[in-house]
């Protein structure tokens, strides 16, 4: 189909707010997306004519309810190019799934002497888990520091990895930078020393085809609420060796086999990893997303999004006292940017009072702040809804913020 910007906005309904009195103008979609329609209405129509517990009904709602809940799976695993819907665990969260490979995958497969790769431009979340686990297990964490430019040390990288490595945890796309990593290039470095990989894919799935297949990645993470679903809800993809492999995190309902007093065996996966009743409705709302964005095609969003993102760049660089952080060659849709005489809540707040919504911090990315000397900056992320007038009415915000911070 066609892509049509204007159409598709319309289709958004948290768009159309204000604030201060004036049109909305949302940057911020790589903390989180607006709803589209067909997610917020396949919701509500689930939860009024259609809701009940899965997995453990005998009558037919519930029987409607179960096919609903693992559509949903097939869904996402069709969205990925999974090999099947047994390789997609539903999580949380992006968080949460590399939460549930640290505390599994790496209890059962990690001991003194091994060692865990990351970057120094991950979020939080594929840091710290990562650490909590290494003092569980006395393994190792070190990281690949970064070039001036905001991209991997590439040549750091091939020292770093060796037998000693179990395991690379990367970042696909930096949400303080918007760096692009070479995650194919990865995968096959991590595998030749024997290494599993993990693919934080929280803000590249929005933006790009993801094919876990064609990236040969052990493990990949995403959040539904950054695809235009909802909140509370997420992914793991796993290989199917790497999830047979990893024993149960959380005990409960439904990820069990059987059950006794003194002992219990567990279910396959996903369901050995889904413990407890399950975000049915978040589920549905997650796979209904995944079917909206390949109707739309992630080509197309791609596409899009690309066409706006140098335009994005030269509005900023015609700000005076504006410096970016982050400029690799390979580099996607968010800006990060400082301002001569202000902090980065500084812009923020005067690009609030003038409609326009944008990100300030450290993005959850402190090691990224102080490998660039800063405390902060400020950042605009494009959507699939955004439009050359949206970053239009941010670079005359961010004039007007430039004028009074000098």
């Amino acid at each position: 189909m066609s892509y049509n910007v204007d159409t598709l906005r319309a289709e958004f309904p948290g768009l159309a707010g204000e604030a201060h009195g004036k049109p909305l103008v949302y940057l911020d979609s790589a903390a989180t997306t607006q709803k589209h329609i067909s997610v917020i209405e396949r919701m509500d129509r689930f939860l009024r004519y259609e809701y009940g517990t899965v997995h453990r009904g005998m009558y037919a709602r519930s029987v409607g309810s179960t096919a609903m809940y693992e559509l949903a799976r097939e869904q996402v695993a069709r969205f990925f190019n999974a090999p099947s819907e047994s390789n997609i665990v539903f999580t949380m969260g992006c968080t949460d799934a590399i939460n549930l490979v640290a505390w599994s995958w790496g209890r059962a497969h990690l001991s003194a002497g091994d060692r865990i790769l990351i970057t120094g431009m991950e979020h939080h979340s594929n840091i710290v888990p990562w650490q909590l686990v290494c003092e569980f297990t006395g393994a190792e964490l070190i990281h690949c520091p970064l070039l001036d430019d905001g991209s991997l040390d590439l040549a750091a990288f091939d020292e770093l990895l060796d037998e000693r490595v179990k395991l690379v945890s990367v970042i696909h796309v930096a949400n303080s930078l918007g760096t692009i990593n070479p995650v194919v290039d990865l995968a096959r470095k991590a595998h030749a020393v024997g290494a599993r990989i993990l693919v934080d894919g929280a803000q590249s799935s929005p933006h790009m085809p993801i094919d876990v297949q064609a990236l040969d990645c052990d493990f990949f993470t995403c959040s539904a609420h950054k695809l235009y679903g909802p909140t509370g809800i997420g992914a793991l993809y796993g290989k199917a060796d790497a999830l047979q492999s990893m024993p149960p995190w959380r005990g409960g309902g439904e990820m069990i086999e059987r059950v006794t007093l003194e002992k219990s065996t567990y279910a396959e996966p996903p369901a050995r990893f889904e413990a407890g009743t399950p975000p049915i409705v978040e589920a549905i709302g997650f796979g209904q997303a995944c079917a909206w964005l390949q109707e739309i095609g992630m080509d197309a969003i791609q596409a899009h999004e690309r066409e706006l993102f140098p335009i994005a760049e030269q509005i900023l660089a015609d700000i005076p006292g504006l410096h970016r952080i982050g400029t690799a060659p390979e580099r996607s849709t968010l800006c990060s940017f400082v301002m001569d005489g202000g902090h980065a809540s500084d812009i923020a707040a005067i690009l609030d009072m003038e409609g326009v919504a944008v990100r300030a911090g450290h993005h959850c990315a402190q090691p990224v702040m102080d490998r660039f000397g800063i405390p902060a900056t400020a950042r605009i992320s494009l959507g699939c809804y955004t439009n050359v007038a949206d970053l239009e009415r941010a670079g005359a915000a961010l004039r007007k913020a430039a004028d009074m911070l000098q």
